[in-house]
């Protein structure tokens, strides 16, 4: 580790490797091409996180990616794969040393599970990182916020929540070609992210500011009233 990440001001947040989703056109019926937005969290106090560790196939790609952020597999603190699909937790084991993996709404090291109803309230990591429950593309699906960063005040990484960007426009992108195990739960946890935070890490594409007009356009697709919102942000402060 270099000695300027002890005197982080802010969490940084890098894409490590941005990832992608497409039908694929040699098998249109039966396969999509997929690969995760893979995330790298310089939190403050060298208090280091990996969000979604892409396929079993991707570990030199990670650790290459890691390397020029000056860090090796044990400096890592914390792994997060937001859900248990395979692209999302594929090289969780190289990271050993970790104090938690946290897999959808499982927390874990080793042989110890640590009980935490997200039901009742995010699971905290510090003082401006949480993980919160955002079910939909699974049930147990997790979003990582992070206060205080780099790229701006408030960011959501927040795996197949939203697929990428385009799909707030074409919601076939994640009800069709990404999948959802309950459309409405997503539909209104996609509102309510966008109405929290000021940019999204998608699972399958680029980060992006979240506009009023997305706000807009996520809550009336969620059937979500002004109280509605009010009350969520009301209940996540």
């Amino acid at each position: 580790m270099d000695d300027e990440a002890a005197a982080l001001d802010v969490n940084e947040i890098y894409v490590l490797y941005e990832g992608y989703s497409y039908i694929d056109p040699q098998d249109s019926v039966n396969s999509v091409r997929a690969n995760c937005t893979c995330t790298l969290i310089k939190g403050r106090n060298n208090y280091n996180i990996i969000v979604d560790t892409m396929t079993p196939w991707d570990k030199d790609k990670i650790l290459q990616a890691l390397s020029e952020h000056n860090i090796k597999p044990e400096d890592i603190k914390i792994v997060v794969s937001t859900h248990g699909h395979s692209d999302h937790c594929g090289n969780n084991n190289l990271f050993t040393n970790a104090e938690y993996h946290i897999v959808g709404e499982c927390i874990s090291c080793k042989d110890k599970y640590l009980k935490h109803d997200f039901r009742i309230g995010n699971f905290h990591l510090t003082d401006d990182i949480s993980i919160m429950p955002t079910p939909g593309h699974t049930l147990t699906c997790v979003t990582v916020l992070v206060e205080n960063t780099n790229l701006a005040p408030l960011v959501a990484v927040c795996g197949d929540l939203f697929e990428k960007e385009e799909d707030i426009i074409d919601q076939k992108i994640w009800l069709d070609d990404g999948g959802s195990e309950s459309p409405d739960m997503q539909r209104e946890n996609r509102a309510k992210i966008a109405e929290m935070v000021d940019y999204i890490i998608p699972g399958h594409g680029k980060g992006f500011e979240v506009s009023n007009k997305y706000r807009d356009l996520l809550r009336v697709n969620a059937g979500l009233s002004e109280k509605d919102i009010e009350r969520f942000l009301r209940d996540s402060s």
